[in-house]
């Protein structure tokens, strides 16, 4: 019995010679191992200088600048801390400030009758205020606490305070931010770049009258899946490698405490790109359909890149009710409810109910775009309003 191969539909035909000839373009190739390169580069950066160690010098003139460094030393020792620092002791104030100046020493740290100064040449590092800042705090504590008969543990009691959420979880918000900047700034970039290069292809064939002879042997919808398809792929592909060697790095360099919660959110934010990019994807045909020349791309494509930006904006700076609000916007919600993913814990059905309006308006706007998409590109001339395209005939 023989069984009859179906034949491979059009779409998928196009699709696949859409991701072909972009994994061919050497500056696509080129472009995409930079950027994996600077993310990798970015992280191993940030764990060398989290583990490098901080080694300070500081120049006194007393017995009681010497307690200070000492303590400040300790104290940047303790928990597996790796700051260090050094006191060098000089005959006077003078004798220190001249340590200071020939770069013996990265400061000084001086006692007068109106208190304590830390004297830096051209600037002091934040590390080497806070810790001397702390250290004297403490030995005043101490000393303060001796001359009044008692302790610095009996004068702090009751002092202790931890931070807390009624939504989210304070330990997280940091994470959170940087994150959902991430996250933003990839969905910007995607965005941007492949949705120019479906409107940019949908031009040049238009220009080229190559889709005159493509609708010949295919549906024009088709044409119009393809590109859609295959772009989208082309940056899913791309945005999974970058986020999966953001991730690796992270891990290998131990430099990412919250990575387990992370990864969750990532899974999540790979989905909404999908259904995103696919609503942005039809709107960047539809206008690359409409316009005649280079130069109109740039000119109709404001709505669309205000959209991004918007998406972008929301991941960065939303909050609170705004921020939910956000996350159930379709293509807005590509970035807010990742966020909120990391902030705290969410219901599960709200994460499906946003899925779900993304899904329903990106298949609209596909519909919509198709309708659109038909009428437009088989149209010589000049450029092509929305409201012209809608009165063509199909």
């Amino acid at each position: 019995m023989s069984t009859v191969s179906r034949p491979t539909p059009a779409w998928a035909i196009v699709t696949l010679r859409e991701v072909m000839v972009k994994a061919r373009d050497r500056s696509y190739l080129i472009s995409t191992l930079v950027t994996l390169v600077l993310i990798v580069g970015v992280v191993v950066f940030n764990a060398y200088m989290s583990s490098k160690a901080e080694e300070y010098t500081v120049a006194v003139t007393g017995a009681d600048a010497v307690s200070v460094v000492e303590t400040a030393h300790e104290t940047g020792q303790a928990d597996g801390g790796n700051t260090s620092f050094e006191a060098v002791e000089a005959s006077s104030r003078e004798a220190a400030e001249e340590l200071v100046r020939s770069g013996e020493a990265d400061a000084a740290l001086l006692v007068a009758y109106d208190g304590w100064t830390l004297t830096g040449n051209e600037e002091l590092a934040n590390g080497l205020q806070q810790g001397i800042a702390e250290a004297l705090r403490a030995e005043v504590l101490e000393i303060n606490a001796a001359n009044a008969g008692t302790t610095p543990e009996a004068l702090l009691e009751g002092s202790e305070f931890k931070t807390a959420l009624l939504n989210g979880d304070a330990e997280n918000q940091f994470v959170a931010q940087f994150t959902g900047f991430v996250f933003g700034f990839l969905f910007y970039m995607a965005a941007i770049v492949f949705g120019m290069a479906i409107a940019t292809s949908v031009l040049e064939e238009k220009q080229n009258r190559v889709v005159e002879i493509l609708a010949t042997a295919i549906p024009i919808r088709q044409l119009l899946y393809g590109k859609v398809a295959g772009n989208t792929i082309l940056a899913m592909i791309q945005l999974a490698l970058y986020a999966g060697a953001a991730l690796l790095a992270l891990t290998f360099t131990g430099t990412a405490d919250s990575v387990s919660t992370i990864i969750p959110a990532s899974g999540w934010f790979l989905v909404f790109f999908l259904v995103g990019f696919l609503i942005l994807a039809s709107l960047w045909a539809m206008i690359g359909s409409m316009a005649s020349r280079t130069e109109d791309l740039n000119n109709s494509s404001g709505p669309v890149l205000t959209v991004i930006i918007v998406a972008l904006f929301a991941g960065l700076f939303a909050k609170g009710q705004l921020l939910v609000a956000a996350s159930f916007v379709p293509v807005i919600s590509t970035v807010a409810m990742p966020v909120r993913m990391l902030s705290g814990e969410i219901p599960l059905w709200e994460t499906f109910l946003s899925l779900a309006l993304a899904l329903a308006a990106a298949y609209a706007l596909l519909r919509f775009g198709e309708k659109i998409y038909r009428r437009a590109v088989m149209q010589g001339g000049g450029a092509l309003t929305l409201r012209k395209a809608m009165k063509l005939e199909q």
